[in-house]
């Protein structure tokens, strides 16, 4: 096997690893501060994919189809806090389990409902189209485009999660909900924009993939069991573990299609247990 295969696959790795920081990001925030496992991220994920499919077949327009499925995924998830989420807070893990679960089936029947069962495709821009000869391989343009678009994204919320008011008090929610409450913020406020926010980044996550897998609609089923090993590989609540942890994710499953590719996707959760068995909490988390 020759170094530009090797090469090649790792930097896929890197590109899919992105994807996956980009998606567990977003289940880091909702985990961290609302406490809550959302079983319907993968969902999202797939709503975000679907969104970016109609509004390029109906405008053309690849950038339009990113943030309208940003924006109409994230009043969503802020929807579905509101009705539904916001009734369990405190419940056991099954009760919120078995919400979500359904929610997610719910939102899997409406895709059905609304684009029918049969999968689609959506090209990338004609400029992202190709690749580009890097001498040692060849790399297309648009993993190199995801890529940096995820880096992008996720720099983007880390910059207002550390450096501004709101990111403040998120990060203060995350480790003291009640002092939160006792300094007069509006936690049930913070907690649907934190849902908002995690369901945004999902479907922006979801959007990104279309020129890659396609979209169906059980891919949100597909990328929910991946997204939660990322964050629990990370560290529960940890947004930094979500980044580490998509990265190396992306990177053994790429390479491990080059020796064993039935089992590329076993390989993972492989990873997994014997990372929890020597750091139970994950690779950054504290607790």
């Amino acid at each position: 096997m020759n170094s530009s295969l090797i090469l090649a696959q790792l930097l896929n790795g890197i590109a899919i690893g992105m994807l996956y920081a980009l998606l567990a990001f977003g289940l880091s925030i909702i985990k961290g501060l609302l406490n809550i496992p959302n079983f319907a991220h993968g969902a999202l994920f797939a709503c975000g994919a679907y969104i970016l499919y109609s509004v390029v077949q109906g405008t053309g327009s690849f950038w339009l189809g990113i943030l309208a499925a940003a924006l109409a995924v994230g009043l969503l998830g802020m929807f579905i806090e509101r009705v539904a989420v916001r009734r369990v807070y405190g419940s056991a893990y099954l009760f919120q389990l078995l919400l979500l679960f359904g929610v997610a089936l719910m939102l899997q029947e409406v895709i059905i409902i609304i684009w029918g069962g049969v999968g689609k495709s959506v090209s990338p821009p004609a400029y992202l189209v190709g690749a580009f000869n890097l001498g040692v391989t060849i790399y297309p343009k648009y993993l190199l485009f995801t890529t940096l678009a995820s880096a992008v994204i996720i720099s983007g919320i880390w910059l207002i999660i550390e450096k501004t008011r709101y990111g403040a008090i998120i990060r203060a929610g995350i480790e003291k909900k009640e002092m939160v409450s006792a300094l007069g913020i509006n936690v049930d406020l913070l907690f649907t924009c934190a849902f908002g926010l995690g369901a945004g980044l999902a479907a922006m996550a979801g959007a990104l993939a279309v020129p890659l897998v396609g979209v169906t609609p059980s891919m949100g089923l597909d990328m929910l069991a991946i997204s939660f090993v990322v964050v629990v590989l990370g560290g529960l609540g940890s947004l930094y573990g979500a980044i580490l942890a998509g990265l190396i994710i992306g990177v053994i499953q790429s390479l491990a299609a080059l020796w064993f590719p039935a089992a590329s996707t076993v390989v993972i959760y492989v990873v997994m247990a014997l990372i929890l068995a020597v750091r139970p909490q994950g690779l950054l988390g504290e607790r």
